[in-house]
């Protein structure tokens, strides 16, 4: 990484914004994550500054006395028009005897499903909540993959207000949208045609989807499987090799534009998994990993805003689009200036105040109103 860029200094004024104590650990930490480009508490405490072994325990610590967790939910953003959801597998094939490690997949390889929940920014996404569930929690709790995620969406309620839920076609299914529309939750999910849905027009009437390369179709007013009253858009553009489908309870025009966005932000998870190893953690309690994660997240979102900040000064013409802004912090060569890359941070600095104190805003207006 840019060594002269990322300092613990210049770090902590963000994590005096995510927690109320340990804040200067805090900032040694999100500095060592970024550092070791790396989830796992051994690589962390070897890449921050001081004794390893003392490192090791100062992280064990500060995972004993706060929940990141919860501090991760200030990074929601107050002023974008939808939030996006997206899951995500993790593999662990040696941790055979981990409490929280299930099969996962169509291979039914060993490990755990990670549900990130993410507001849109720039075209990629600032994570602030995510849940973790396998078939070993599901059997455990004697719950399953759509109770897992009612679970989060039952949380998000009040936090959502008027925005709107986008989501992949995992969740394409009738119980959620059922629960979505009796919750008052607008969505847009990408409609999975593979399951090869029945959708019936008002007159009970089975409607065939098929759609012209090119074209567009919209549908109000249908019923899925008969009984859930959507919208139903799609549009088949030109290069693809497919359709694309997608239901919800907004104007199906508007339905299937959102969607094109979401698309562009997938990026951001890849991210995750290709700069910051997400797809490696290594923690023996479910609550410690997802402790350790949140960390990683806040990382993430820190290093992509820093990363982003500089693309808008650095990068022009093709270039701009050629490298997403952790991507530019961690593995390219940036030749600004301190007081420029000084300037950068600030800037960012005050975006970050202004997303923590919106969402601060609306947890407090949620809980006490």
């Amino acid at each position: 990484m840019n060594e002269q860029i990322i300092t613990k200094d210049n770090i902590k004024p963000f994590t005096d914004q995510c927690f109320d104590r340990d804040n200067d650990k805090a900032a040694r930490i999100v500095k060592g994550i970024l550092d070791a480009k790396s989830p796992r508490i051994s690589d962390i405490s070897n890449a921050m500054d001081g004794n390893p072994d003392a490192n090791y325990k100062t992280i064990q610590r500060f995972l004993d006395n706060n929940d990141p967790r919860e501090n991760l939910h200030r990074l929601f953003n107050e002023d974008e028009e939808f939030v996006i959801g997206d899951p995500t597998e993790i593999y662990r094939p040696q941790a055979k005897k981990t409490e929280y490690v299930g099969k996962v997949g169509k291979d039914k390889k060993l490990g755990f499903w990670m549900l990130t929940l993410a507001s849109p920014y720039k075209g990629r996404a600032i994570p602030f909540n995510f849940i973790t569930y396998s078939s070993k929690t599901i059997n455990d709790e004697l719950s399953s993959r759509n109770l897992e995620h009612m679970k989060v969406i039952s949380e998000l309620k009040e936090l959502l207000g008027d925005k709107v839920l986008v989501l992949d076609r995992e969740f394409s299914y009738e119980l959620l949208f059922e629960n979505m529309l009796i919750e008052g939750i607008k969505f847009v999910i990408r409609l999975n045609i593979g399951n090869n849905p029945t959708i019936l027009n008002e007159n009970g009437d089975k409607i065939s989807l098929t759609i012209n390369p090119g074209d567009e179709v919209n549908m109000r007013g249908v019923y899925y499987k008969g009984k859930v009253e959507v919208n139903i858009s799609g549009k088949w553009d030109k290069g693809f090799s497919e359709p694309m489908w997608v239901i919800s309870n907004l104007p199906p025009e508007e339905a299937i534009e959102i969607y094109k966005l979401r698309m562009k932000i997938e990026e951001s998870f890849r991210d995750l998994k290709d700069l910051l190893s997400i797809d490696k953690i290594m923690n023996q309690k479910q609550e410690n990993m997802e402790k350790m994660t949140s960390m990683v997240l806040l990382s993430y979102s820190i290093g992509l805003l820093i990363g982003e900040g500089i693309r808008e000064v650095e990068y022009t013409g093709k270039k701009r689009k050629l490298y997403s802004g952790l991507f530019i912090l961690l593995k390219r060569k940036i030749l600004l200036s301190k007081a420029v890359i000084a300037d950068i941070i600030d800037n960012v600095y005050l975006f970050f105040c202004d997303i923590v104190l919106d969402s601060a805003r609306t947890y407090m207006s949620n809980v006490f109103m």
